[in-house]
């Protein structure tokens, strides 16, 4: 574990001049401020300064009215030594994550990344140590008079394509590893200058910071280094292919030896605690959806046979269920079983996303739920009886939908506490409106490469 002085000594010993201290916000934005080296022993202990009115900025970045993140008192951004990476496409710039602090130190309702902690939290006073990744697709594109242009193409996952891209993905696996990222795969998808990079998992705090990290390589690489456009969102081209940060999970012994999820009678089926952590997951994935495609052009991702989840479901390597149970690889059965969460995208605050599926899940072991039978073929074509059978369900289909359903989610709430909670209704509805009154086009636009 990286210590605050081993911090200073790294940044003294790559003569960095500019340290960033990022977080992310509700919104889903990754925002923060940058301190100079000179500066930098004494903010890594006390943070800096920022308005509690900035976590009330949304999407749009226009600033909502929330009780309690008024442009009136301040909260602190104190770094995580642990995020300590240089940033391989700027000259001498690090970055960090960080928490945001009261200004004595003490817990702030407004800080997403603490919401996760309190859920790793519950998770480890049960014995259960969460592993996560998130696997995102993205686009890169070119700006044109017209807007934004996919860059390159060929067929799926095809040598053509990966060649055509391999320009840009090389650089940009190469950033990743420079930051300690594991790299699994780099392939090119399905839609015109669409590609994919799967990461390796880790613990659920530093997956979220991992996937931050990610987000920023891609798009920071793109721009700085190449003139493109990175866009992670949901559905950056109204004709195109969506695309999502699928979030693939287990659950392991508190040592980190024992997979839960594993199931030693018939290791390519999930262990009964597995069922009922899918259970807790899909008895709340109304709202939960809320949190892991909370924008508006998330929905328009969430379509059948689009491989992205369109119903409340799960199944044994079903794409097209919201839950996917992935399946273990011969001969590693009990490490390589995990489950995949469909429904979430590049628009999600991951640590929110994080936190409300493992609040979910542990929900289901404790009230020892039992899932439906998994669905066997792709929802929308099962007969009547297999659908009562798998209790198919329709999804939330538009945002402010998901929200109704997180208000009346219990769980959920209590997990956000009351601030988050009344930040994430009041500037995601204000989202939705400016988005209706604007058009589907207009939204695309001014989030194609916020993500």
């Amino acid at each position: 574990m990286m210590k605050k002085k081993d911090a200073i000594a790294a940044a003294a010993d790559a003569h960095t001049r500019l340290i960033r201290f990022l977080y992310c916000d509700p919104a889903g934005v990754i925002r923060g401020k940058t301190v100079h080296a000179s500066e930098f022993p004494s903010k890594i202990y006390e943070g800096v300064g920022l308005t509690r009115a900035q976590n009330a900025v949304n999407l749009f970045e226009d600033l909502i009215q929330v009780e309690g993140m008024e442009p009136v008192g301040e909260v602190r951004i104190i770094p995580d030594p642990n995020t300590y990476t240089d940033l391989p496409w700027l000259d001498r710039t690090a970055g960090m994550f960080s928490d945001l602090r009261e200004q004595d130190g003490s817990e702030w309702g407004g800080c997403t990344r603490t919401i996760l902690k309190r859920a790793i939290s519950k998770a480890q006073a049960q014995g259960i140590k969460v592993m996560a990744a998130f696997e995102s697709e993205f686009y890169l594109a070119e700006e044109t008079p017209e807007g934004p242009k996919p860059w390159r193409n060929g067929p799926v996952y095809s040598s053509s394509g990966m060649d055509r891209a391999s320009v840009v993905l090389d650089v940009m696996v190469d950033n990743l590893v420079a930051q300690g990222i594991t790299v699994e795969q780099a392939i090119n998808e399905y839609g015109p200058g669409q590609q994919e990079i799967a990461i390796k998992y880790t613990d659920a705090l530093a997956a979220a910071d991992q996937h931050l990290k990610f987000r920023d390589t891609i798009r920071g690489t793109a721009e700085v280094q190449f003139g493109l456009l990175a866009s992670l969102a949901p559905k950056p081209f109204a004709d195109g292919i969506g695309s999502g940060a699928h979030l693939h999970f287990s659950l392991w012994s508190e040592d980190g030896k024992t997979n839960l999820l594993y199931n030693k009678d018939e290791p390519t089926q999930l262990s009964e605690f597995g069922r009922s952590f899918v259970a807790g997951v899909l008895d709340h994935l109304s709202g939960l959806l809320a949190l892991t495609c909370p924008s508006v052009l998330s929905f328009h991702r969430l379509r059948p046979h689009s491989w992205a989840g369109s119903t409340i479901s799960w199944g044994y390597d079903n794409r097209e269920c919201a839950v996917r149970v992935a399946s273990p690889f011969a001969g590693r059965e009990m490490k390589s079983i995990n489950l995949e969460l469909k429904t979430c995208d590049g628009s999600a605050n991951p640590y929110l996303a994080l936190a409300g599926l493992i609040t979910a899940g542990l929900d289901g072991v404790a009230r020892g739920l039992t899932p439906p039978a998994p669905a066997e073929h792709d929802p929308v074509f099962l007969s009547p009886e297999d659908a009562l059978a798998s209790n198919i369900r329709p999804l939330p289909s538009t945002q402010l939908a998901a929200l109704e359903a997180l208000e009346k989610d219990e769980l959920l709430v209590d997990a956000l506490g009351d601030l988050m909670l009344r930040c994430l209704l009041a500037t995601r509805r204000a989202e939705n409106a400016k988005a209706e009154q604007n058009g589907d086009d207009w939204a695309r636009l001014a989030t194609f490469s916020t993500f």
